[in-house]
């Protein structure tokens, strides 16, 4: 057993570390960086940036997507559309706010993967 870091290319992951989901971060800490003490209790950011930092990678500042702000709004739209959808008694009401929400969904995630 050698005592080399990894690099995040001998990882061989298949998907950005952004990407993963918090288990799989944690299975990869364990099993593959035994240096990052106390993985199984942290959550996603926390286990991102030790994984970067462990494997010395630099953090970009800019790395927030210049469309966050519009996006938190759109989803703060929806939140009180859905509350509206909740209190209409009409089907057909109930229906166009059902559409709007959805709509509303794909904006946020073609917002989201246009970065």
């Amino acid at each position: 057993m050698s005592d080399e870091t990894p690099t995040l290319e001998s990882l061989e992951l298949t998907k950005p570390l952004e990407k993963m989901t918090t288990k799989d971060l944690r299975q990869l800490c364990m099993d593959k960086m035994p240096l990052i003490a106390g993985a199984s209790g942290m959550d996603k950011e926390t286990l991102i940036s030790n994984i970067k930092e462990y494997l010395g990678i630099e953090d970009e500042e800019g790395a927030v997507s210049p469309y966050k702000d519009r996006i938190l709004s759109i989803k703060r739209q929806m939140r009180e559309m859905r509350i509206e959808k909740k209190a209409v008694e009409g089907r057909k009401e109930r229906a166009q706010l059902r559409r709007k929400i959805n709509r509303m969904k794909k904006q946020t995630r073609a917002l989201a993967k246009s970065v």
